[in-house]
């Protein structure tokens, strides 16, 4: 469904996004992973059209995603960026509105099928009774389910997420997670998301891509990309592993400060 061909791309001196080869299937959950400004969100951006790289192509169901009407792209694809204006003065039923746009001409109003597809996107994200709540009003969890509302109302079968649960706490990024679950599995959304937490990351995709300077290290089910060789190699750091009901998860080992090793080893304390 989505190929990304040989695609270079640079935003500076000290970035690079080289001979970048990805190829998404139809119905997948897919999260990109990777230390900061390994180029995850770089990427996501590439495959919404919203960067344009130097070489290579992004296909979007068989055509250049270059090539298409913008109003194609977003009928076909849409993208939650991870930051949002939470001080908008709109109400939740006029934010999912908006994700009516590509349908429709500026000047046209909403129909009968706008107003069910709006009102659809408000069950599924549990926001009915909501409608008429402005955005600043709502917790933290409301407010993104309302964003990704809009999205929804695109009715698109790619839906990109960037950071979906950043700024969130653990109840409201669980809450997000198991929306994204539901969009795929009920509705066969295929999904492509980035996300720092790693064991989210594998509970809830079916794929994960591990970038590094621009690189992609690891690409494979999340049984076969959390190892200890992938931790050391892209983050660093050492980890143990166990294995859950169903997939994965990890633990940290605490890191040792380079002073104190040393002074360790000359059986001194460090100063405070």
């Amino acid at each position: 469904m989505i190929s990304v061909n040989k695609v270079f791309y640079a935003h500076s001196e000290r970035f690079q996004m080289q001979n970048m080869n990805v190829h998404i299937k139809v119905g997948e959950i897919v999260s990109l992973i990777g230390p900061n400004g390994s180029g995850k969100s770089t990427l996501l951006r590439l495959i919404a059209r919203l960067l344009k790289q130097s070489e290579g192509d992004i296909i979007l169901d068989g055509k250049n995603i270059h090539m298409m009407k913008s109003a194609d792209v977003a009928k076909q694809l849409a993208m939650l960026p991870q930051m949002h204006d939470h001080q908008l003065d709109l109400t939740v039923k006029e934010l999912i509105e908006f994700g009516r746009g590509p349908h429709k001409s500026w000047s046209s109003r909403l129909n009968k099928e706008d107003e069910e597809i709006v009102d659809w996107a408000l069950s599924v994200t549990n926001l009915e009774g909501y409608e008429y709540r402005l955005l600043h009003s709502l917790s933290g969890g409301e407010r993104q389910r309302a964003w990704i509302a809009m999205t929804l109302a695109q009715r698109t079968n790619v839906l990109l997420l960037d950071e979906p649960t950043t700024f969130l706490d653990i109840v409201h990024q669980l809450e997000v997670m198991e929306l994204v679950k539901r969009l795929n599995e009920e509705f066969g959304m295929t999904i492509i998301m980035v996300l720092h937490d790693i064991n989210q990351a594998a509970q809830y995709s079916d794929r994960l891509l591990v970038l590094k300077r621009g690189k992609i290290q690891y690409d494979g089910i999340p049984e076969e990309v959390l190892c200890h060789e992938m931790f050391q190699h892209v983050f660093g750091i050492d980890v143990d592993i166990f294995q859950g009901n169903d997939k994965p998860f990890f633990t940290p080992k605490r890191i040792s400060r380079r002073g104190e090793e040393r002074c360790k080893q000359k059986s001194v304390l460090p100063l405070n």
